[in-house]
């Protein structure tokens, strides 16, 4: 069997694997209920007056008694009312070069979320602010929600410096992962920007990108930006970044019902990936 077709044939078998694994774990977890999940948040160590970025992947909480919306307010109450919440509501899949090439022009209050039913719902959430950016806006609710999003527009890279996810350093921001894993860390972006003047390569393009935004108020927007190179989106590996985190203990993992999530620092995760970067060691596959 020639290598292209082999390779093909091996992530189609993984993907199965892993897809059965995941209906498995839902189907047989015990239900779980609002009170549950909030308990098993802030067991996890999400706190009142937090700010904090949630990835989310609702096939995995099929055992869930509630609504899709219950676990946005779960969330929402597990921060309180002096904490921020954050979820991303990114416009496309796939990669960010060829939705850019299409030439796309990003309406915050009518373009929908690609990033799931949650963050679909979050958005369209009363009190909740979109930031303008026309690859990677974040949808925020909180006591710092105006300031988070504040200028996103403006950023040289999506994820980078001006950027919400950038922000989550100033204010020492968690990132939780529900029934989702490290590899859809955006936050990742901005430690990418932030090591790039001491890496052997940029995980950037070369080509700044001229991308059209329209505001709340109908205003229009330019964005200059370079994107993620393509090439070393396919190369990205961040469970590199796991063993270091968990000697440090920064990585923490708990489970409810069949709904495994992770818990980690913003601030922990630039650290690991700058002592890894120290030993010449970056978070791409060669």
């Amino acid at each position: 069997m020639k290598p292209l077709i082999l390779s093909r044939v091996r992530s189609w078998v993984k993907r199965r694997v892993r897809g059965g694994l995941r209906i498995a774990t839902t189907r047989w977890g015990r239900p779980f209920s609002r009170s549950d999940l909030l308990q098993a948040v802030r067991g996890l160590g999400v706190a009142p007056g937090d700010t904090l970025l949630v990835h989310s992947s609702l096939d995995h909480l099929g055992r869930f008694s509630g609504k899709p919306s219950d676990v946005l307010a779960v969330l929402q109450e597990a921060v309180g009312p002096g904490g921020t919440l954050m979820l991303p509501t990114l416009p496309f899949t796939g990669p960010v070069v060829e939705y850019a090439h299409q030439r796309p022009v990003f309406d915050v209050t009518r373009t929908p979320s690609r990033m799931g039913l949650l963050t679909e719902l979050f958005r369209r959430t009363p009190g909740v602010i979109r930031s303008v950016h026309p690859t990677h806006s974040v949808a925020v609710w909180g006591a710092d929600a105006a300031a988070l999003v504040a200028g996103h527009v403006h950023a040289k890279t999506p994820c980078g410096v001006g950027s919400p996810y950038a922000r989550l350093l100033d204010r020492d921001g968690k990132i939780l992962f529900l029934g989702c894993d490290v590899k859809v860390m955006t936050f990742f972006h901005t430690v990418e920007e932030l090591l790039e003047p001491r890496m052997p390569f940029s995980p950037f393009t070369q080509q700044e990108y001229l991308l059209e935004s329209v505001d709340a108020d109908g205003r229009a927007w330019t964005t200059r930006t370079r994107l993620s190179d393509p090439a070393l989106v396919r190369r990205r590996n961040l469970t590199k970044l796991l063993p270091l985190l968990r000697q440090r203990a920064a990585w923490r993992e708990a489970g409810v019902g069949g709904l495994r999530m992770r818990l980690v620092g913003a601030r922990q995760v630039l650290g690991a990936g700058e002592a890894l970067a120290n030993q010449g060691i970056y978070c791409y596959d060669a």
